[in-house]
């Protein structure tokens, strides 16, 4: 694959991974799914899967967005190769308790997320 089509997936992949970040921390379910494949699969790093399907995702989400009115996710840092992003986040739930540490990693295929991997503290 020559520079330019690999410069292209990895700005795809930062875009969606970007859009749902910014839907995240506005708490607007609608947006937050549209980055995902139908049928996306969450998992525990490495290998657990939590659930699939954007359907659980939304309404996971969507009950925690609605609960969580202190819900922020500080972009830490990202690093993106090919269909890959990885962001290190911190993540505040409610302002009473420090942010918790995080990392996400996206994989992107057909334009779309379709695999999650979480690592967290």
């Amino acid at each position: 694959m020559h520079a330019s089509a690999q410069n292209e997936i990895e700005i795809i992949a930062e875009k969606l991974a970007q859009e749902q970040l910014d839907a995240y921390n506005n708490r607007d379910i609608e947006a937050f799914v549209l980055p995902y494949a139908e049928n996306v699969k969450v998992f525990n790093f490495p290998s657990e899967l939590l659930y699939e399907g954007r359907e659980k995702m939304y309404d996971l989400y969507g009950r925690m967005f609605a609960r969580t009115p202190d819900l922020y996710c500080k972009l830490v840092n990202r690093m993106v190769m090919g269909n890959t992003v990885i962001d290190q986040e911190e993540v505040t739930i409610t302002k009473n308790e420090p942010p918790m540490r995080a990392i996400a990693i996206y994989k992107i295929v057909d334009g779309k997320i379709a695999e999650v991997y979480f690592v967290r503290e």
